[in-house]
């Protein structure tokens, strides 16, 4: 009878571990990295983003003399869950596409940086100070003056850069980013070299306030070509426009701000 006991209380031991196992959080069994919620955002992807693609880590660069990461400005790098990575340099976007043991690596590291948590390095605000921003998950960090001191976190920044990537790491490499939709931003009365034309969708005049800018969105097809030497008359005022791609995780122009 003792044994008989005994492989019963095993029978159900080994059912009630498959039962807790089907119940995701309750094994208590932590989901993969690339897994992670997105920071602090309920909304649903972006029609750029593929079905349950979200975005897991950010960095950008603010401050400095040329005064980096202004309103409108574009998030240095942005790793999605997919594994899709997009790098902004000069006003354009790149995207890669990395590996899923690579973006679970990746990750890893983030959070062996000491990103997986909120904290700020160095100063508060300083004039003219360099800053680096990371969102890892639901974790904001700062650190000013990166290089001034020893941190984990300025280490991690220089994983970032895609050209220091394995081939064996990326599922495909460099492509232009191609957004459906983009921000457009003007500004009133800025003086433009080029000609004047007149500027055939929304009035400009009717967005919402981004920095110093009047921000609308518009479908990427329909929206002329434009460089900053081009002035644009809408509402019977004259604009100069920077256009502005929105990002997978960019839904309006109150995400720019």
């Amino acid at each position: 009878m003792a044994g008989s006991h005994a492989r019963t209380s095993l029978i159900v031991a080994v059912a009630s571990a498959g039962a807790l196992a089907a119940c995701g959080g309750a094994s208590g069994v932590a989901k993969p990295p690339h897994s992670l919620e997105p920071g602090g955002s309920t909304a649903k992807p972006a029609k750029d983003a593929p079905r349950g693609e979200h975005l897991v880590l950010r960095m950008r660069r603010t401050g400095g003399i040329a005064g980096l990461g202004g309103p409108g400005a574009l998030p240095d790098f942005s790793l999605y869950s997919t594994g899709r990575a997009l790098v902004a340099a000069q006003g354009k976007v790149t995207e890669y596409r990395l590996k899923r043991a690579a973006l679970d690596r990746l990750l890893a590291e983030a959070r062996a940086a000491g990103l997986g948590r909120s904290h700020t390095v160095g100063p508060g605000r300083v004039s003219d100070a360099m800053t680096l921003e990371f969102t890892l998950g639901d974790a904001h960090s700062s650190i000013a003056e990166p290089g001034s001191r020893p941190d984990p976190a300025t280490a991690f920044q220089r994983r970032l850069d895609p050209h220091t990537w394995p081939a064996s790491d990326l599922a495909s490499g460099a492509a232009p980013y191609k957004p459906s939709k983009v921000a457009v931003l003007a500004s009133r009365g800025a003086v433009a070299d080029g000609p004047v034309r007149t500027w055939p969708l929304a009035p400009l005049a009717e967005g919402a306030r981004v920095g110093t800018a009047v921000c609308t969105v518009a479908a990427s097809a329909k929206v002329p070509s434009s460089s900053p030497n081009t002035a644009w008359r809408s509402g019977g005022a004259t604009y100069t426009v920077r256009l502005r791609p929105l990002l997978p995780d960019e839904r309006s122009c109150a995400d720019l701000r």
